[in-house]
């Protein structure tokens, strides 16, 4: 069983730049693909950032592309979602999830691709 543990949301004002943090246990982590993905309140689960499982490969959502930087540390079991130039429409509930298959290209960036989420961390960016 693989445990996802977000950390690092809260409200912050527009040109933020804070850093989410998922911690993973379970599972070989370092042979599996790491996604981050948001949902904000009456909208569809969206596809932000994805990063291979030793970090060569990156993949990032249209809306969030040239802002985020996602990176693992795979001796801290941990991948990061650095989000800069926070604007309103950045706020959602940012999940991580775990790659379903090891080693995994091309990076998925569908949400039936990832088997294992965290419970989310909320960003709320204010004006």
């Amino acid at each position: 069983q693989v445990q996802l543990v977000e950390s690092g949301g809260g409200l912050v004002q527009a040109g933020g730049s804070p850093r989410l943090s998922c911690a993973a246990s379970g599972r070989t982590f370092s042979s599996y693909n790491m996604g981050w993905f948001r949902q904000a309140p009456g909208k569809e689960r969206e596809f932000v950032a994805a990063v291979s499982w030793g970090g060569g490969s990156k993949v990032y959502g249209k809306s969030v592309k040239g802002r985020f930087t996602v990176s693992r540390d795979n001796a801290k079991n941990t991948v990061y979602l650095q989000m800069n130039s926070l604007t309103p429409e950045d706020t959602a509930l940012y999940s991580c999830a775990a790659g379903r298959l090891p080693r995994q290209l091309p990076l998925p960036v569908g949400g039936n691709d990832y088997d294992y989420w965290g419970q989310g961390t909320q960003v709320t960016v204010s004006s």
